[in-house]
C-alpha cells in the first residue's frame, strides 16, 4: 500500500463560495484556511498547494463575540520611529470589514509571508456585499455552521 502524494500539475482546484453573514469571526476563518490549503481533501500534501479558491460573500455582516468589538486591536507599523497604529475592531469593522476576514485568515496560514503562504492568500477573494464577479468559475456555495 502506498500514499498518494499530490503533484502540482495533477491538483484540481475548485471555486468554494461562503456566505459570511452572522458567522463568527474565528470560526469562518479557520473553515476557510482548511479549504484554502486543502485539507479537507483526501489527497493533502503538505509542500504542494492542494486547496480551492474560496469567495467571501457578506463580510460586513461577521460577528465577534463577548467584548471584542471594544477591545480588540489591530495594529500596523510605519516602520518609522513611533510609527505603531492602532485601530479597535468596531472602526476597522466600519470601515474595512474584509480585512477583519483577511488577517483572521492569514494568521492561520503557515508562512503568510512565503511563497507558498502567499499563494494560498492569493486564492482568497473577500467581498462586502453578496455580489462576486466569478460567476464564471461557476463556484459551489458551502454552508458553514
Amino acid at each position: 500500500m502506498k500514499t498518494p502524494i499530490a503533484k502540482k500539475e495533477t491538483v484540481e482546484r475548485n471555486w468554494v463560495v461562503i456566505d459570511a453573514a452572522d458567522q463568527v469571526v474565528g470560526r469562518l476563518a479557520t473553515r476557510i484556511a482548511t479549504i484554502l490549503r486543502g485539507k479537507n481533501k483526501t489527497n493533502f500534501t503538505p509542500h504542494v498547494d492542494t486547496g480551492d479558491f474560496v469567495i467571501v460573500v457578506n463580510a460586513d455582516k461577521v460577528r465577534l463575540t463577548g467584548r471584542k468589538l471594544e477591545q480588540k486591536a489591530y495594529y500596523r507599523h510605519s516602520g518609522h520611529p513611533s510609527g505603531l497604529t492602532e485601530t479597535l475592531a468596531q472602526k476597522m469593522l466600519d470601515e474595512k470589514p474584509e480585512q477583519i476576514l483577511y488577517k483572521a485568515v492569514r494568521n492561520m496560514i503557515p508562512n503568510p509571508g512565503f511563497r507558498t503562504g502567499k499563494n494560498t492568500m492569493r486564492k482568497l477573494k473577500i467581498y462586502t456585499g453578496p455580489e462576486h464577479p466569478h460567476k464564471a468559475q461557476q463556484p459551489v456555495r458551502v454552508e458553514v455552521k
